[in-house]
């Protein structure tokens, strides 16, 4: 629940703009985004001009979620041949200033890393042992279809529910 006196949220959604929705559909759905918030296709010029383009595109949508509340959610919008040819290059390789990731946590590694790799995953390195305080995890970065950074922690998903710090901050003397 959030505070009152401030006005703001936990984060609803992240958006993706993505290159081919269907790809990037079905990179999700592996990842456990399952359900459909939305899907359909944008069509008023406002849009546009929110994202910030002097023309008017139509973007189809897809907004996508795991079982239960409505925060947490992917939005995935497919930009146009129009669009995509004012863009960079996909990002690739290590993490660049004022890029973000998506950090999940999964089950197993060792399950879910086969089948987003066959979708066009491409992960950074192999899964390494992660120490932050007093808390040794398995991760592993990677970048999906459009290169886009995601962290995976393997830890329970359940974990995501916890209400309190659960890294405890650790004591070196120097």
């Amino acid at each position: 629940m959030f505070e009152l006196n401030t006005g703001v949220s936990a984060l609803i959604r992240a958006t993706i703009f993505v290159r081919d929705l269907e790809k990037s559909r079905a990179f999700y759905r592996a990842l456990g985004f399952t359900e459909k918030y939305y899907e359909g296709v944008l069509q008023h010029p406002s849009a546009s001009a929110l994202l910030g383009f002097n023309q008017h595109f139509d973007y189809s949508v897809s907004i996508l979620k795991v079982a239960g509340n409505n925060f947490g959610m992917l939005g995935l919008f497919q930009l146009n041949d129009k669009a995509l040819a004012e863009q960079p290059p996909k990002p690739s390789g290590a993490v660049k200033i004022g890029e973000v990731a998506l950090i999940f946590y999964v089950a197993s590694l060792k399950t879910v890393l086969p089948k987003l790799e066959k979708l066009g995953g491409v992960c950074l390195t192999q899964p390494i042992v992660f120490e932050l305080g007093d808390i040794s995890q398995r991760e592993v970065c990677m970048r999906d279809v459009d290169g886009t950074l995601i962290n995976l922690i393997e830890r329970p998903p359940e974990m995501q529910f916890l209400t309190g710090m659960e890294i405890k901050e650790s004591t070196h003397e120097n």
